[in-house]
């Protein structure tokens, strides 16, 4: 489940990753072997390898298993995955998108449609919610790493387009082609990030009541644990007496 922050997007899973880790692990794992059959088994010079290992640490994923991902990537046996998103609307007006890499389209397709269906959201076409979202890249540091001014200061060095601040840490955002060069700049001047993904941030969010809240989040907690789908974004807002309902 990922809203507008890529904190919130850490904090959640590893909330579930006790409950669910062999399913978790095996995302990861998916998106490690694909990064590294569409590019150089290096991570130094693959930037999305690098990326999905970054999380796959910050998961507590293994050494090993991580080698395993990589190796498989690059050899003869790896699975053949076609990457999808779909979008559509949730409970309460709110858009979604969902990434999923797949071996059967229709298999997916019908899964997330039914999903959105029954849950109180309605699957549209390519493009019917993307508009609502910058395609960006966010690289995350904690709050030790600097004030908010100096982040400001760094961000404009290294070249990303800005740096928001919260209590949850710094987001560094960058556009698709300078997410690298920015990425290795930061880690040559803060060391490696909490995380650093290519994602859907939504432009405006949508404040959902708490009674439509719970239907949302139960859509999107089952699409997030579907077995194709790697990542859920949305533009929904939870109170935070709902939030503390749902991690209590």
């Amino acid at each position: 489940m990922a809203g507008h922050s890529q904190f919130k997007n850490i904090m959640f899973r590893k909330g579930k990753q006790d409950k669910e880790r062999s399913k978790l692990f095996s995302k990861l794992g998916r998106e490690i072997t694909v990064a590294s059959k569409g590019g150089l088994p290096d991570p130094k010079l693959n930037a999305r390898l690098r990326g999905a290992i970054t999380e796959a640490r910050q998961q507590n994923m293994t050494k090993d298993a991580i080698e395993r991902a990589i190796k498989k990537g690059q050899g003869g046996d790896a699975e053949n995955y076609d990457e999808i998103r779909y979008e559509g609307y949730g409970p309460g007006g709110t858009a979604i998108i969902v990434e999923a890499m797949t071996d059967n389209r229709n298999r997916t397709s019908a899964d997330v449609r039914s999903t959105f269906s029954k849950y109180g959201g309605t699957m549209g076409e390519t493009n019917s919610v993307a508009f609502l979202f910058d395609h960006v890249g966010v690289i995350a540091y904690p709050l030790a790493k600097g004030s908010e001014d100096a982040m400001l200061e760094l961000a404009l060095e290294v070249g990303a387009e800005e740096c928001v601040t919260t209590p949850e840490g710094h987001e560094f955002l960058t556009g698709l082609d300078d997410f690298l060069t920015v990425r290795e700049a930061l880690e040559a001047r803060l060391g490696a990030p909490l995380s650093a993904a290519i994602t859907w941030r939504p432009k405006n969010m949508v404040a959902v009541k708490d009674e439509i809240g719970e239907s949302l989040v139960k859509l999107v907690e089952i699409l997030d644990d579907h077995d194709d789908v790697q990542n859920v974004y949305g533009n929904y807002e939870l109170s935070d007496a709902l939030m503390a309902k749902l991690t209590g």
